[in-house]
């Protein structure tokens, strides 16, 4: 009808269930015993949604977690990912002004992981257009995630009232691809937490 024949596809996903500390919330379609799309939302928020449901594989069936989707913590993977954005701002926006320090480039074994981590991110984008296998990336933005705060931890970018520029370039382009990934996944990028 649109004029693309044989350019259709259609996924099909598996059930849902909601847990509740730690039970499964009984629902019944017979009995009209259901909760909304619209209701979830408005319990954890639509970026919490969307990144939960965005984890799991449209051919596996999927357990939504409410507690660990209200948990505003590291562990809910979520606010971890938000937050590595929000820190990366943060070093930026301390970072903007100050005198670069030209030091060697002598990179350290965190360094070098984020480095690995972030060329990633083309390639995945690409096998996903092929598979849609769209679950891999919330699960590449906690592996960023997880590798920019093993970096923030071990590296220091400013050091009193100089900035180291290769290390502040690292971060740059830990926050343009964590902002891409969060973009392409529909989930607000934060600057401060």
């Amino acid at each position: 009808v649109l004029g693309h024949k044989g350019q259709l596809e259609i996924l099909l996903t598996q059930m849902m269930r909601l847990v509740k500390n730690g039970k499964e919330v009984r629902m019944s379609k017979r009995k009209g015993v259901y909760v909304t799309m619209e209701e979830l939302i408005d319990e954890v928020g639509l970026d919490v949604a969307r990144f939960f449901f965005l984890m799991h594989a449209n051919n596996k069936a999927m357990d939504f977690d409410l507690d660990l989707a209200k948990e505003k913590s590291s562990k809910n993977p979520v606010f971890y990912v938000q937050y590595a954005h929000a820190r990366i701002c943060s070093i930026i926006k301390k970072a903007a002004g100050l005198k670069k320090q030209k030091k060697k480039k002598e990179f350290e074994a965190s360094e070098k992981e984020l480095v690995k981590e972030l060329i990633k991110w083309p390639e995945l984008i690409q096998e996903i257009a092929e598979n849609y296998e769209v679950h891999k990336i919330p699960f590449y933005a906690i592996s960023l995630a997880d590798k920019f705060h093993d970096f923030y931890e071990r590296c220091r970018v400013i050091e009193g009232d100089e900035v180291i520029d290769y290390r502040l370039d690292l971060v740059k382009a830990s926050k343009q691809t964590l902002g891409n990934i969060l973009k392409t996944l529909g989930v607000s990028a934060p600057k401060k937490m």
